[in-house]
């Protein structure tokens, strides 16, 4: 990775050739379809989750009639031995033991309530997010498709049409694999509603009766549901994003063939498989469509000056790896700087990086800061004067990620390099203000290929905690910092897959003085 300086500018081909409506319109319908399907994907997992804790109690539950039927010395299956009380045949003691010590009338309805109350949540986040999110792309999807086809306006962006074309078929079979879902849900509560019915009666008369005999209640459904229910999970299988083949019968697959002849999907065989394998199907293809046109744009897009920050050493030619970096803009007026004292109003372009160990030897744990005023955004060869200053980070400390906050403030995160792990340890946020530090004017060497950064190391700053504004963290961090300045709030996540917020304007005193 080599980070380039802020004399980079953008090439005024791309601004004469590129239409920059075109480009918004995609890039706004694209965006809003990348939002949707967040929205599907985590449908999706709520929905296995939610489902899979429902299956697990009733397996669990359930499971301990086995284990009798073993004890007891009996070689039948659960299945066999609900078959039998359905046909009025004698309880067996294993099934006794079961109904009216092991389940009771409280177990039947509380299962009930648990595996049926599941389904119902899954059907409101179908209704409520999943199918309205996969109806809206299909929406979006086709305002694309439209566009795709005024290939004068809209080719040139790399907006190709046979890839919109895909992803609006895979849309469509994500919304026939949705109502396929709810029709399939339905059912198996409704078959789970009539079992645990039976089997509360059932309970009811082992209770209160001294024979054994048993009339069958809706015996149809129940045998249907020992047959295909009690040990499969269909609605567990399509929401699944695995290769599994789902059975579907010839007359179906037939007229699914027959629908290509009047504009039905290309892709016939989309019935056999699962909702989750549809899903990552059309999130493949929705990429597929839209990295074209960034690919296009962005091989239009050149650059001029490519100067570095600071030293590229061959640690980081060879191998790629994370530098943090925040690159921000903020209005400033230019009496406030150190290079022109003017009245006239710009912006100041910021570049805060932490500099690789190899860059500076004599002085590690860097950071970098460098800025410039702009007067003119579209065209910063104007004024390419840029000033930096170098601060040191104490010992003990390491720069996970760093951000600009308020204008001129900057958020350091730094762990502690004294831990044993990455899950061990402490960390803190370290709030600098900018505008007081020493910051010195940088010149190009006589060929023009790097800067003169001799005046800069002489004037290395070293950051004193003590002296800064601090907030603790108790856990060591990882990469990235996010800091929002509208809100005055920052979110760390710490290494045991923890998310901290903090509120940057308050002092740790104060925070402490709540406690």
């Amino acid at each position: 990775m080599c980070l380039k300086s802020i004399s980079v500018t953008q090439s005024r081909t791309l601004v004469d050739k590129l239409k920059k409506n075109e480009l918004h319109q995609v890039a706004q319908q694209a965006s809003s379809i990348e939002d949707l399907t967040e929205v599907i994907r985590t449908s999706i997992s709520v929905m296995s989750k939610q489902w899979s804790e429902a299956m697990s109690n009733f397996h669990e539950k359930f499971d301990h009639l086995s284990t009798l039927i073993s004890d007891h010395g009996f070689d039948s299956t659960p299945q066999e031995e609900f078959l039998s009380l359905l046909e009025g045949a004698r309880t067996s003691p294993p099934l006794h033991q079961f109904l009216v010590n092991s389940l009771g009338e409280a177990g039947v309805r509380r299962m009930s309530k648990v595996v049926c109350g599941a389904g119902k949540e899954l059907q409101l986040v179908v209704l409520n997010h999943l199918q309205p999110a996969a109806e809206i792309i299909g929406f979006r999807l086709g305002e694309l498709k439209g566009l795709s086809k005024w290939r004068a306006r809209f080719h040139g962006i790399g907006l190709d049409e046979k890839l919109v074309d895909n992803a609006t078929e895979k849309a469509g079979m994500m919304l026939v694999h949705i109502e396929r879902f709810l029709g399939v849900l339905s059912s198996v509560l409704q078959q789970f509603s009539n079992f645990f019915s039976w089997l509360l009666k059932s309970v009811k008369v082992l209770m209160s009766e001294t024979s054994d005999q048993i009339l069958p209640l809706n015996s149809e459904l129940v045998v249907i549901f020992l047959r295909f229910l009690y040990n499969q999970d269909p609605v567990m299988k399509l929401l699944e994003s695995t290769d599994s083949v789902i059975k579907v019968n010839e007359e179906t697959m037939q007229r699914v063939k027959e629908l290509v002849l009047f504009g039905g999907f290309s892709d016939t065989e989309y019935l056999k498989r699962t909702m989750g394998k549809e899903f990552q199907q059309m999130e493949s293809c929705f990429k597929e469509a839209f990295t074209m046109p960034f690919a296009t744009v962005s091989r239009k897009i050149t650059a001029k000056s490519l100067v570095p920050l600071f030293p590229v050493g061959s640690y980081l030619k060879t191998k790629s790896m994370i530098i943090p970096t925040s690159v921000s803009y903020y209005k400033e007026d230019s009496d406030c700087t150190s290079r022109k004292r003017i009245s006239q109003q710009g912006y100041t372009e910021c570049i805060t990086v932490r500099v690789p160990e190899d860059s500076f030897p004599s002085i590690p744990n860097c950071i970098l800061i460098a800025r410039r005023l702009l007067f003119d955004l579209n065209n910063a060869e104007n004024d390419p004067s840029i000033e930096a200053a170098l601060l040191r980070l104490p010992d003990g400390y390491h720069c996970v990620d760093l951000s600009l906050y308020k204008d001129q403030q900057i958020v350091l995160l730094l762990n502690e390099t004294t831990t044993i792990s990455e899950s061990s340890g402490k960390a803190c946020m370290v709030i600098l203000q900018a505008y007081d530090l020493p910051f010195v004017p940088l010149s190009r060497t006589n060929n023009g290929s790097s800067w003169n950064l001799q005046n800069l190391e002489s004037s290395l700053i070293d950051i004193q905690l003590e002296n800064e504004k601090v907030r603790s963290i108790p856990h060591a961090v990882v990469f990235p910092l996010a800091v929002s300045a509208s809100r005055g709030v920052a979110c760390v996540f710490a290494a045991r897959k923890r998310a901290l917020v903090y509120i940057l304007d308050e002092d740790e005193e104060e925070v402490l003085d709540s406690d």
